[in-house]
């Protein structure tokens, strides 16, 4: 039986630190890896160059696999995020997503194949993303 936790819960939500603001994009830094994430902010961010902020990446998943070895990861290191893979730690299955632990948490909309209530919480799963990952701060 699969667990359904919401969207806005603290599962859902990484700790990062901003390397830098753009036009179209923003550029997280994560502790403890060299990972340099693209992404869009669904909002304005008032954060300042090198200071912590708090919010929930998202991407469109292409196919969601269940996987049996390798480790968690997003592929590439710099860059807008284009594979994945992780331990389902969250799904939400009225949005048909899953939240991924690969480094960071990462909420994975399934495409129009696949329903989040075709995972399990503890699936190792890997898939390929879509452009367009997002960053949603949150709030308080």
């Amino acid at each position: 039986m699969t667990t359904t936790m919401p969207a806005t819960n603290d599962v859902n939500v990484c700790h990062a630190v901003v390397k830098s603001i753009g036009n179209d994009h923003m550029v997280l830094a994560f502790a403890e890896t060299n990972y340099e994430m693209h992404l869009a902010p669904t909002q304005p961010v008032d954060t300042p160059i090198g200071k912590r902020i708090r919010g929930v990446i998202r991407v469109q998943a292409k196919r969601i696999d269940i996987c049996h070895t390798g480790g968690r990861y997003v592929e590439p290191v710099y860059g807008r995020p284009r594979r994945i893979q992780g331990q389902i730690i969250a799904t939400d299955l009225p949005a048909s997503t899953v939240t991924v632990a690969a480094p960071m948490p990462i909420v994975c909309k399934t495409d129009g194949r696949q329903r989040a209530g075709d995972f399990q919480i503890g699936d190792f799963v890997t898939m390929g993303a879509e452009p367009g990952a997002t960053f949603t701060p949150a709030v308080g």
